[in-house]
Protein backbone atom coordinates (compact mmCIF):
# COMPACT_ATOMS: atom_id res chain seq x y z
CA UNK A 1 0.00 0.00 0.00
CA UNK A 2 1.22 3.37 -0.78
CA UNK A 3 2.63 5.71 2.62
CA UNK A 4 -0.05 7.63 4.13
CA UNK A 5 1.30 10.88 4.32
CA UNK A 6 0.89 13.34 7.55
CA UNK A 7 -1.49 16.02 5.64
CA UNK A 8 -3.93 13.20 4.09
CA UNK A 9 -4.82 11.33 7.47
CA UNK A 10 -6.52 7.78 6.30
CA UNK A 11 -10.50 8.13 6.10
CA UNK A 12 -12.04 5.92 8.61
CA UNK A 13 -14.10 3.46 7.65
CA UNK A 14 -13.43 4.07 3.65
CA UNK A 15 -14.86 1.19 2.06
CA UNK A 16 -18.39 2.01 3.45
CA UNK A 17 -17.72 5.67 1.53
CA UNK A 18 -16.72 3.05 -1.26
CA UNK A 19 -20.71 1.65 -0.88
CA UNK A 20 -22.06 4.78 -0.67
CA UNK A 21 -20.31 5.47 -4.47
CA UNK A 22 -21.69 2.82 -6.30
CA UNK A 23 -25.27 2.95 -4.20
CA UNK A 24 -24.99 6.74 -5.71
CA UNK A 25 -24.22 5.16 -9.45
CA UNK A 26 -26.98 2.75 -9.36
CA UNK A 27 -29.41 5.42 -7.99
CA UNK A 28 -27.92 8.03 -11.02
CA UNK A 29 -28.43 4.44 -13.52
CA UNK A 30 -31.94 3.64 -12.45
CA UNK A 31 -33.33 7.29 -12.76
CA UNK A 32 -31.67 7.44 -16.28
CA UNK A 33 -33.21 4.37 -17.19
CA UNK A 34 -36.16 5.42 -15.73
CA UNK A 35 -37.32 8.72 -17.68
CA UNK A 36 -38.64 7.81 -20.82
CA UNK A 37 -41.28 6.11 -19.19
CA UNK A 38 -41.78 8.79 -16.62
CA UNK A 39 -42.08 11.25 -19.59
CA UNK A 40 -43.72 8.84 -21.80
CA UNK A 41 -47.32 10.92 -22.23
CA UNK A 42 -45.41 14.43 -23.03
CA UNK A 43 -42.92 12.71 -25.62
CA UNK A 44 -45.73 10.66 -26.80
CA UNK A 45 -47.83 14.76 -27.79
CA UNK A 46 -44.25 16.14 -28.65
CA UNK A 47 -42.75 13.38 -30.83
CA UNK A 48 -45.93 11.69 -32.15
CA UNK A 49 -44.76 7.79 -31.50
CA UNK A 50 -47.22 4.95 -30.87
CA UNK A 51 -47.34 2.44 -28.58
CA UNK A 52 -45.14 0.07 -30.99
CA UNK A 53 -42.98 2.89 -30.93
CA UNK A 54 -42.54 2.94 -27.25
CA UNK A 55 -42.06 -1.06 -27.36
CA UNK A 56 -39.24 -0.99 -29.61
CA UNK A 57 -37.34 1.94 -27.61
CA UNK A 58 -37.74 -0.41 -24.50
CA UNK A 59 -36.47 -3.53 -26.78
CA UNK A 60 -33.12 -1.20 -27.55
CA UNK A 61 -32.18 -0.78 -24.52
CA UNK A 62 -32.71 -3.74 -23.48
CA UNK A 63 -31.06 -5.55 -26.03
CA UNK A 64 -27.93 -3.45 -25.42
CA UNK A 65 -28.05 -3.91 -21.89
CA UNK A 66 -28.39 -7.95 -21.85
CA UNK A 67 -25.85 -8.12 -25.02
CA UNK A 68 -22.89 -5.74 -22.97
CA UNK A 69 -23.45 -7.60 -19.72
CA UNK A 70 -20.45 -9.98 -20.27
CA UNK A 71 -18.21 -7.56 -22.50
CA UNK A 72 -18.51 -5.37 -19.35
CA UNK A 73 -17.60 -8.17 -16.99
CA UNK A 74 -14.38 -9.20 -19.27
CA UNK A 75 -13.39 -5.47 -19.04
CA UNK A 76 -13.45 -5.54 -15.54
CA UNK A 77 -11.39 -8.50 -15.33
CA UNK A 78 -8.98 -6.97 -17.34
CA UNK A 79 -8.99 -3.15 -16.67
CA UNK A 80 -9.78 -3.46 -13.54
CA UNK A 81 -13.25 -1.04 -11.40
CA UNK A 82 -12.03 2.12 -11.64
CA UNK A 83 -11.15 2.61 -15.08
CA UNK A 84 -14.17 0.72 -16.50
CA UNK A 85 -16.19 2.37 -14.43
CA UNK A 86 -14.63 5.68 -15.76
CA UNK A 87 -15.45 4.80 -19.31
CA UNK A 88 -19.13 3.47 -18.72
CA UNK A 89 -20.56 6.39 -16.64
CA UNK A 90 -19.05 8.67 -19.56
CA UNK A 91 -21.31 6.57 -22.41
CA UNK A 92 -24.30 6.44 -20.39
CA UNK A 93 -24.40 9.63 -19.19
CA UNK A 94 -23.69 10.95 -23.06
CA UNK A 95 -26.15 8.91 -24.05
CA UNK A 96 -28.48 10.05 -21.42
CA UNK A 97 -28.21 13.74 -22.46
CA UNK A 98 -28.04 12.96 -25.94
CA UNK A 99 -32.67 11.72 -26.06
CA UNK A 100 -32.36 15.49 -25.76
CA UNK A 101 -31.45 15.39 -28.99
CA UNK A 102 -33.69 12.96 -30.59
CA UNK A 103 -37.03 14.05 -32.42
CA UNK A 104 -38.43 10.58 -33.71
CA UNK A 105 -38.97 6.97 -32.06
CA UNK A 106 -36.14 5.83 -34.33
CA UNK A 107 -33.43 8.77 -32.38
CA UNK A 108 -35.17 7.47 -28.74
CA UNK A 109 -33.85 4.23 -29.48
CA UNK A 110 -30.63 4.66 -30.79
CA UNK A 111 -30.28 6.81 -27.47
CA UNK A 112 -31.52 4.08 -25.39
CA UNK A 113 -29.71 1.74 -27.30
CA UNK A 114 -26.44 3.46 -26.74
CA UNK A 115 -27.32 3.75 -22.71
CA UNK A 116 -27.98 0.28 -21.98
CA UNK A 117 -23.82 -0.24 -23.71
CA UNK A 118 -23.03 2.05 -21.12
CA UNK A 119 -25.74 0.89 -17.96
CA UNK A 120 -24.90 -2.74 -18.54
CA UNK A 121 -21.21 -2.64 -16.63
CA UNK A 122 -22.97 -1.22 -13.10
CA UNK A 123 -24.02 -3.80 -11.73
CA UNK A 124 -20.55 -6.20 -12.19
CA UNK A 125 -18.69 -3.15 -11.76
CA UNK A 126 -20.36 -3.05 -8.31
CA UNK A 127 -19.97 -6.37 -7.03
CA UNK A 128 -16.79 -6.90 -8.11
CA UNK A 129 -15.71 -3.68 -5.95
CA UNK A 130 -17.40 -5.02 -3.14
CA UNK A 131 -15.10 -8.41 -3.40
CA UNK A 132 -12.10 -6.08 -3.51
CA UNK A 133 -13.38 -4.04 -0.79
CA UNK A 134 -15.00 -5.58 1.61
CA UNK A 135 -14.37 -9.38 3.64
CA UNK A 136 -16.72 -11.93 3.13
CA UNK A 137 -19.19 -11.73 5.75
CA UNK A 138 -19.99 -8.16 4.99
CA UNK A 139 -20.14 -7.86 1.38
CA UNK A 140 -23.84 -8.94 1.63
CA UNK A 141 -24.86 -5.90 4.05
CA UNK A 142 -22.47 -4.00 1.26
CA UNK A 143 -24.52 -5.46 -1.96
CA UNK A 144 -27.90 -4.68 -0.20
CA UNK A 145 -26.72 -0.67 0.59
CA UNK A 146 -26.41 -0.36 -2.93
CA UNK A 147 -28.57 -2.30 -4.35
CA UNK A 148 -31.01 0.06 -2.99
CA UNK A 149 -30.07 2.74 -5.54
CA UNK A 150 -32.59 0.51 -7.91
CA UNK A 151 -35.73 0.89 -5.77
CA UNK A 152 -34.70 4.50 -5.16
CA UNK A 153 -34.24 5.29 -8.53
CA UNK A 154 -37.42 3.55 -9.60
CA UNK A 155 -39.53 6.11 -7.66
CA UNK A 156 -37.57 8.78 -9.02
CA UNK A 157 -40.81 8.99 -11.65
CA UNK A 158 -42.71 11.74 -9.86
CA UNK A 159 -39.64 14.18 -9.46
CA UNK A 160 -38.40 13.40 -13.28
CA UNK A 161 -41.86 14.83 -14.59
CA UNK A 162 -41.96 17.50 -12.43
CA UNK A 163 -38.57 18.93 -13.07
CA UNK A 164 -39.76 18.03 -17.09
CA UNK A 165 -42.70 20.00 -16.08
CA UNK A 166 -40.70 23.27 -14.91
CA UNK A 167 -37.56 23.26 -17.84
CA UNK A 168 -39.00 20.86 -20.29
CA UNK A 169 -38.17 17.33 -21.02
CA UNK A 170 -35.03 18.03 -23.44
CA UNK A 171 -33.05 19.66 -19.82
CA UNK A 172 -34.72 17.15 -18.17
CA UNK A 173 -32.48 14.84 -19.84
CA UNK A 174 -29.29 17.02 -20.16
CA UNK A 175 -29.61 17.39 -16.10
CA UNK A 176 -30.41 13.98 -15.30
CA UNK A 177 -26.73 13.19 -17.87
CA UNK A 178 -25.14 15.84 -15.95
CA UNK A 179 -25.25 13.89 -12.67
CA UNK A 180 -23.34 11.29 -14.02
CA UNK A 181 -20.63 13.36 -14.74
CA UNK A 182 -20.87 15.17 -10.94
CA UNK A 183 -20.25 11.51 -9.84
CA UNK A 184 -17.04 11.14 -11.26
CA UNK A 185 -15.51 14.05 -10.26
CA UNK A 186 -15.97 12.08 -6.66
CA UNK A 187 -15.24 8.25 -8.43
CA UNK A 188 -11.79 10.02 -9.44
CA UNK A 189 -10.96 11.23 -6.05
CA UNK A 190 -11.63 8.44 -3.92
CA UNK A 191 -11.65 5.03 -5.88
CA UNK A 192 -8.84 2.86 -5.82
CA UNK A 193 -8.01 -0.46 -4.96
CA UNK A 194 -7.48 -1.49 -1.93
CA UNK A 195 -3.74 -1.72 -2.07
CA UNK A 196 -3.26 1.54 -3.82
CA UNK A 197 -5.45 3.83 -1.66
CA UNK A 198 -3.14 6.29 0.00
CA UNK A 199 -5.67 7.10 2.30
CA UNK A 200 -6.62 3.54 3.76
CA UNK A 201 -5.99 2.61 7.04
CA UNK A 202 -3.23 -0.70 7.69
CA UNK A 203 -5.85 -1.75 10.12
CA UNK A 204 -8.39 -1.64 7.62
CA UNK A 205 -6.74 -3.48 4.94
CA UNK A 206 -6.09 -5.92 7.18
CA UNK A 207 -9.72 -6.63 7.80
CA UNK A 208 -10.58 -6.31 4.32
CA UNK A 209 -8.06 -9.29 3.86
CA UNK A 210 -8.94 -11.29 7.19
CA UNK A 211 -10.49 -14.19 5.27
CA UNK A 212 -7.80 -14.78 2.68
CA UNK A 213 -10.02 -13.92 -0.52
CA UNK A 214 -8.26 -11.07 -2.05
CA UNK A 215 -5.66 -12.70 -4.40
CA UNK A 216 -6.05 -13.01 -8.01
CA UNK A 217 -6.04 -16.35 -9.41
CA UNK A 218 -3.23 -17.00 -12.31
CA UNK A 219 -6.22 -17.33 -14.58
CA UNK A 220 -8.74 -15.34 -16.57
CA UNK A 221 -11.69 -17.68 -17.35
CA UNK A 222 -12.65 -17.70 -21.16
CA UNK A 223 -16.76 -17.31 -21.22
CA UNK A 224 -16.79 -20.82 -22.74
CA UNK A 225 -14.60 -22.44 -20.00
CA UNK A 226 -17.07 -20.61 -17.52
CA UNK A 227 -20.01 -22.21 -18.54
CA UNK A 228 -18.50 -25.76 -17.53
CA UNK A 229 -18.10 -24.58 -13.59
CA UNK A 230 -21.45 -25.97 -11.47
CA UNK A 231 -20.58 -23.19 -9.39
CA UNK A 232 -21.38 -20.75 -12.41
CA UNK A 233 -24.44 -22.11 -13.46
CA UNK A 234 -25.88 -21.95 -9.60
CA UNK A 235 -25.76 -18.12 -10.37
CA UNK A 236 -26.53 -18.39 -13.73
CA UNK A 237 -30.19 -19.75 -13.04
CA UNK A 238 -30.19 -17.70 -10.45
CA UNK A 239 -30.41 -14.81 -11.97
CA UNK A 240 -32.40 -16.45 -14.87
CA UNK A 241 -35.27 -17.83 -12.67
CA UNK A 242 -35.61 -14.47 -10.28
CA UNK A 243 -34.78 -11.29 -12.52
CA UNK A 244 -37.88 -11.93 -14.55
CA UNK A 245 -40.20 -11.53 -11.59
CA UNK A 246 -39.09 -8.24 -10.87
CA UNK A 247 -39.15 -7.03 -14.15
CA UNK A 248 -42.49 -8.02 -14.20
CA UNK A 249 -43.64 -5.99 -11.08
CA UNK A 250 -41.75 -3.04 -12.76
CA UNK A 251 -43.59 -3.05 -15.90
CA UNK A 252 -47.41 -5.13 -15.15
CA UNK A 253 -47.97 -3.96 -11.44
CA UNK A 254 -49.61 -0.26 -12.73
CA UNK A 255 -51.86 -2.54 -15.07
CA UNK A 256 -52.72 -5.13 -12.60
CA UNK A 257 -53.56 -1.93 -10.05
CA UNK A 258 -56.01 -0.64 -12.52
CA UNK A 259 -57.56 -4.02 -14.36
CA UNK A 260 -58.21 -5.71 -10.95
CA UNK A 261 -58.61 -2.81 -8.49
CA UNK A 262 -60.05 -0.14 -10.49
CA UNK A 263 -57.14 2.69 -9.90
CA UNK A 264 -56.56 5.85 -11.62
CA UNK A 265 -52.62 6.51 -12.76
CA UNK A 266 -52.35 9.05 -10.57
CA UNK A 267 -53.78 6.88 -7.78
CA UNK A 268 -51.64 3.81 -8.67
CA UNK A 269 -48.61 5.80 -8.73
CA UNK A 270 -48.87 6.86 -4.89
CA UNK A 271 -49.67 3.12 -3.89
CA UNK A 272 -46.54 1.87 -6.40
CA UNK A 273 -44.14 3.59 -3.51
CA UNK A 274 -44.93 1.05 -0.95
CA UNK A 275 -43.64 -1.97 -2.82
CA UNK A 276 -40.39 -0.10 -4.03
CA UNK A 277 -40.12 1.15 -0.19
CA UNK A 278 -40.54 -2.60 1.22
CA UNK A 279 -37.81 -3.28 -1.41
CA UNK A 280 -35.33 -1.09 0.05
CA UNK A 281 -35.89 -2.29 3.42
CA UNK A 282 -35.20 -5.64 2.19
CA UNK A 283 -32.57 -5.06 0.18
CA UNK A 284 -30.35 -3.92 3.17
CA UNK A 285 -32.57 -6.47 5.49
CA UNK A 286 -31.14 -9.51 3.71
CA UNK A 287 -27.92 -8.15 3.35
CA UNK A 288 -27.69 -7.61 7.09
CA UNK A 289 -29.46 -11.37 7.77
CA UNK A 290 -26.98 -13.58 6.06
CA UNK A 291 -23.85 -11.17 7.82
CA UNK A 292 -25.67 -11.88 10.95
CA UNK A 293 -25.11 -15.60 10.28
CA UNK A 294 -21.64 -15.13 9.44
CA UNK A 295 -21.00 -13.16 12.44
CA UNK A 296 -22.17 -16.03 14.28
CA UNK A 297 -20.29 -18.93 13.17
CA UNK A 298 -21.58 -20.26 9.83
CA UNK A 299 -19.15 -20.61 6.62
CA UNK A 300 -20.40 -17.18 4.50
CA UNK A 301 -21.69 -19.22 1.78
CA UNK A 302 -24.04 -21.58 4.18
CA UNK A 303 -25.15 -18.26 5.76
CA UNK A 304 -25.89 -16.87 2.03
CA UNK A 305 -28.19 -20.05 1.78
CA UNK A 306 -29.50 -19.84 4.99
CA UNK A 307 -30.66 -16.44 4.28
CA UNK A 308 -31.97 -17.24 0.87
CA UNK A 309 -33.99 -19.98 1.71
CA UNK A 310 -36.08 -17.62 4.13
CA UNK A 311 -36.69 -14.69 1.42
CA UNK A 312 -37.42 -17.82 -1.55
CA UNK A 313 -39.63 -19.95 0.32
CA UNK A 314 -42.01 -16.43 1.10
CA UNK A 315 -42.22 -15.63 -2.19
CA UNK A 316 -45.61 -17.38 -3.08
CA UNK A 317 -47.38 -15.34 -0.84
CA UNK A 318 -47.48 -12.53 -3.86
CA UNK A 319 -49.91 -15.36 -5.16
CA UNK A 320 -52.53 -13.82 -3.04
CA UNK A 321 -52.79 -10.84 -4.27
CA UNK A 322 -54.98 -12.27 -7.25
CA UNK A 323 -57.36 -13.91 -4.67
CA UNK A 324 -58.23 -10.91 -2.86
CA UNK A 325 -60.83 -8.05 -3.75
CA UNK A 326 -59.34 -6.01 -0.64
CA UNK A 327 -56.77 -3.23 -2.51
CA UNK A 328 -54.76 -3.41 0.52
CA UNK A 329 -54.14 -6.70 1.10
CA UNK A 330 -53.07 -7.18 -2.50
CA UNK A 331 -50.58 -4.13 -2.31
CA UNK A 332 -49.20 -5.85 1.20
CA UNK A 333 -48.64 -8.93 -0.17
CA UNK A 334 -46.62 -7.47 -3.04
CA UNK A 335 -44.72 -5.19 -1.15
CA UNK A 336 -43.93 -8.54 0.84
CA UNK A 337 -43.23 -10.02 -2.46
CA UNK A 338 -40.67 -6.76 -3.54
CA UNK A 339 -38.76 -6.76 -0.03
CA UNK A 340 -38.11 -10.58 -0.23
CA UNK A 341 -37.13 -10.40 -3.78
CA UNK A 342 -34.43 -7.72 -3.11
CA UNK A 343 -33.38 -9.34 -0.33
CA UNK A 344 -32.64 -12.56 -2.16
CA UNK A 345 -30.97 -10.01 -5.15
CA UNK A 346 -28.25 -8.51 -2.35
CA UNK A 347 -27.43 -12.29 -1.37
CA UNK A 348 -27.53 -13.69 -4.77
CA UNK A 349 -25.08 -10.54 -6.26
CA UNK A 350 -22.74 -11.72 -3.06
CA UNK A 351 -22.71 -15.72 -3.83
CA UNK A 352 -20.70 -14.96 -6.87
CA UNK A 353 -18.40 -13.60 -4.89
CA UNK A 354 -18.02 -16.60 -2.80
CA UNK A 355 -18.18 -19.11 -5.38
CA UNK A 356 -15.43 -17.27 -7.58
CA UNK A 357 -12.53 -15.27 -6.85
CA UNK A 358 -11.91 -11.67 -7.12
CA UNK A 359 -10.46 -11.42 -10.55
CA UNK A 360 -13.42 -13.96 -12.13
CA UNK A 361 -16.58 -12.01 -10.28
CA UNK A 362 -17.03 -9.25 -13.15
CA UNK A 363 -16.66 -11.84 -16.01
CA UNK A 364 -19.25 -14.18 -13.69
CA UNK A 365 -21.35 -10.91 -12.84
CA UNK A 366 -21.65 -10.18 -16.43
CA UNK A 367 -22.62 -13.41 -17.85
CA UNK A 368 -25.00 -13.60 -15.39
CA UNK A 369 -27.22 -10.59 -15.37
CA UNK A 370 -27.01 -11.71 -19.14
CA UNK A 371 -28.80 -14.91 -18.39
CA UNK A 372 -30.70 -12.45 -16.21
CA UNK A 373 -31.90 -9.96 -18.74
CA UNK A 374 -32.93 -12.45 -20.90
CA UNK A 375 -34.93 -14.12 -19.05
CA UNK A 376 -36.61 -10.63 -18.26
CA UNK A 377 -37.51 -10.12 -21.79
CA UNK A 378 -38.69 -14.12 -22.15
CA UNK A 379 -41.26 -13.13 -18.88
CA UNK A 380 -42.09 -9.61 -20.76
CA UNK A 381 -43.18 -11.23 -23.93
CA UNK A 382 -44.98 -14.51 -22.07
CA UNK A 383 -46.50 -11.88 -19.81
CA UNK A 384 -47.99 -9.79 -22.53
CA UNK A 385 -49.33 -12.46 -24.21
CA UNK A 386 -50.81 -14.70 -21.63
CA UNK A 387 -52.61 -10.82 -20.49
CA UNK A 388 -53.75 -10.68 -24.32
CA UNK A 389 -54.77 -14.17 -24.22
CA UNK A 390 -55.98 -14.82 -20.93
CA UNK A 391 -57.23 -11.51 -19.94
CA UNK A 392 -56.12 -12.89 -16.38
CA UNK A 393 -53.06 -11.89 -14.03
CA UNK A 394 -53.34 -15.28 -11.79
CA UNK A 395 -51.46 -17.11 -13.48
CA UNK A 396 -48.26 -14.70 -14.11
CA UNK A 397 -48.37 -13.99 -10.14
CA UNK A 398 -48.59 -17.72 -9.86
CA UNK A 399 -45.35 -17.67 -11.77
CA UNK A 400 -44.04 -15.11 -10.10
CA UNK A 401 -44.65 -16.36 -6.79
CA UNK A 402 -43.23 -19.77 -7.50
CA UNK A 403 -39.74 -18.83 -9.16
CA UNK A 404 -37.77 -18.23 -6.19
CA UNK A 405 -38.60 -21.65 -4.43
CA UNK A 406 -37.28 -23.33 -7.31
CA UNK A 407 -33.95 -21.51 -8.34
CA UNK A 408 -33.16 -22.06 -4.50
CA UNK A 409 -33.23 -25.38 -4.55
CA UNK A 410 -31.42 -25.61 -8.34
CA UNK A 411 -28.42 -23.30 -6.43
CA UNK A 412 -28.41 -25.82 -3.15
CA UNK A 413 -27.51 -28.56 -6.06
CA UNK A 414 -25.39 -26.93 -8.02
CA UNK A 415 -23.50 -24.42 -5.25
CA UNK A 416 -23.33 -27.47 -2.53
CA UNK A 417 -24.16 -26.45 0.97
CA UNK A 418 -21.96 -24.16 1.26
CA UNK A 419 -21.71 -22.58 -2.25
CA UNK A 420 -17.93 -24.57 -2.31
CA UNK A 421 -15.41 -22.42 -4.90
CA UNK A 422 -14.36 -22.90 -7.74
CA UNK A 423 -10.94 -24.04 -8.53
CA UNK A 424 -9.95 -21.84 -11.50
CA UNK A 425 -6.11 -22.51 -10.86
CA UNK A 426 -6.12 -25.99 -10.45
CA UNK A 427 -9.23 -26.91 -12.26
CA UNK A 428 -9.42 -24.83 -15.47
CA UNK A 429 -11.81 -26.64 -17.86
CA UNK A 430 -11.17 -26.89 -21.82
CA UNK A 431 -11.93 -30.66 -22.81
CA UNK A 432 -15.06 -31.41 -24.59
CA UNK A 433 -17.69 -30.98 -22.24
CA UNK A 434 -20.85 -33.66 -23.41
CA UNK A 435 -23.10 -32.52 -20.37
CA UNK A 436 -22.66 -28.65 -21.76
CA UNK A 437 -23.95 -30.09 -25.14
CA UNK A 438 -26.89 -31.96 -24.29
CA UNK A 439 -28.02 -29.58 -21.86
CA UNK A 440 -27.63 -26.97 -25.32
CA UNK A 441 -29.67 -29.28 -27.21
CA UNK A 442 -32.49 -29.82 -24.74
CA UNK A 443 -32.92 -26.01 -24.27
CA UNK A 444 -32.57 -25.85 -28.22
CA UNK A 445 -35.66 -28.46 -28.96
CA UNK A 446 -37.48 -27.02 -26.05
CA UNK A 447 -37.26 -23.77 -27.99
CA UNK A 448 -37.83 -24.99 -31.15
CA UNK A 449 -40.91 -26.86 -29.99
CA UNK A 450 -42.66 -23.83 -28.39
CA UNK A 451 -41.82 -22.01 -31.71
CA UNK A 452 -43.34 -24.90 -33.99
CA UNK A 453 -46.42 -25.19 -31.54
CA UNK A 454 -47.16 -21.24 -31.71
CA UNK A 455 -46.48 -21.91 -35.76
CA UNK A 456 -49.35 -24.73 -36.00
CA UNK A 457 -51.55 -23.11 -33.08
CA UNK A 458 -51.44 -19.42 -34.76
CA UNK A 459 -54.82 -19.22 -35.71
CA UNK A 460 -56.71 -21.25 -32.61
CA UNK A 461 -54.19 -17.89 -30.97
CA UNK A 462 -55.78 -15.35 -33.13
CA UNK A 463 -59.05 -16.22 -32.81
CA UNK A 464 -58.56 -16.80 -29.16
CA UNK A 465 -56.99 -13.10 -28.94
CA UNK A 466 -59.42 -11.81 -31.05
CA UNK A 467 -56.98 -11.29 -33.59
CA UNK A 468 -53.59 -10.08 -31.93
CA UNK A 469 -50.64 -10.69 -34.00
CA UNK A 470 -48.27 -9.59 -31.06
CA UNK A 471 -49.66 -11.91 -28.81
CA UNK A 472 -48.57 -14.83 -31.32
CA UNK A 473 -45.58 -13.25 -31.72
CA UNK A 474 -44.91 -13.08 -28.30
CA UNK A 475 -44.75 -16.88 -28.47
CA UNK A 476 -42.23 -16.71 -31.47
CA UNK A 477 -40.02 -14.22 -29.79
CA UNK A 478 -40.30 -16.06 -26.90
CA UNK A 479 -39.21 -19.38 -28.58
CA UNK A 480 -36.23 -17.70 -30.41
CA UNK A 481 -34.46 -16.48 -27.78
CA UNK A 482 -34.87 -19.77 -26.13
CA UNK A 483 -33.80 -21.58 -29.13
CA UNK A 484 -30.31 -18.74 -29.40
CA UNK A 485 -29.32 -20.05 -25.44
CA UNK A 486 -29.47 -23.60 -26.30
CA UNK A 487 -27.21 -22.72 -29.72
CA UNK A 488 -25.02 -20.82 -27.34
CA UNK A 489 -24.54 -23.52 -24.96
CA UNK A 490 -23.97 -26.37 -27.90
CA UNK A 491 -21.21 -23.87 -29.24
CA UNK A 492 -19.51 -23.47 -25.73
CA UNK A 493 -19.62 -26.95 -25.30
CA UNK A 494 -16.32 -27.99 -28.15
CA UNK A 495 -12.77 -28.24 -27.22
CA UNK A 496 -11.60 -25.17 -25.87
CA UNK A 497 -7.06 -24.84 -26.94
CA UNK A 498 -5.23 -24.34 -23.48
CA UNK A 499 -3.32 -21.34 -25.45
CA UNK A 500 -6.64 -19.42 -25.50
CA UNK A 501 -6.51 -19.18 -21.52
CA UNK A 502 -4.99 -15.47 -20.55
CA UNK A 503 -2.84 -14.66 -17.29
CA UNK A 504 -4.34 -11.97 -15.41
CA UNK A 505 -2.91 -8.75 -15.87
CA UNK A 506 -0.80 -7.16 -13.16
CA UNK A 507 -2.54 -4.80 -11.07
CA UNK A 508 -6.04 -5.84 -12.08
CA UNK A 509 -7.39 -7.98 -9.29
Amino acid sequence: MSQLSASRPPIRHLRWFICGLLFLATLINYTDRITVSALKDVLQKDIGWDEAGYGWINFAFQLSYALMFPIAGRLLDRFGVRTTMIWAVVVWSVAAMGHSLASSAVGFAIARFMLGLGEAANFPAAVKAVAEWFPRKERAMATGIFNTGTNVGAMMIGPVAMLAAYWGWQATFIVLGAAGFLWLIAWLKIYRSPAEHPRLSEAELAHIQSDGDTVAPKRTLPWASLLRYRQAWAFFLGKMMTDPVWWFYLYWLPGYLKSEHGLSPEKGALLIFWPYIAADVGSIFGGWLSSYFARRGHDPGKARLMAMVLFAFSMPISILSVTTDNMMVAIVCVSLATSCHQAWSANLFTSATDMFPAAAVGSVVGMGSMCGALGGLIMTLVAGGMLQWLGSYSYLFIIAGSMHPVAWVLMRVLGGKTLARADVDEGLRTERSPALLGAGALVALLGLGIGSLTILGWQTILAATKGSVSAAASGIGAATIITLVGAALMWASRDQAAAAVARVPAGTR
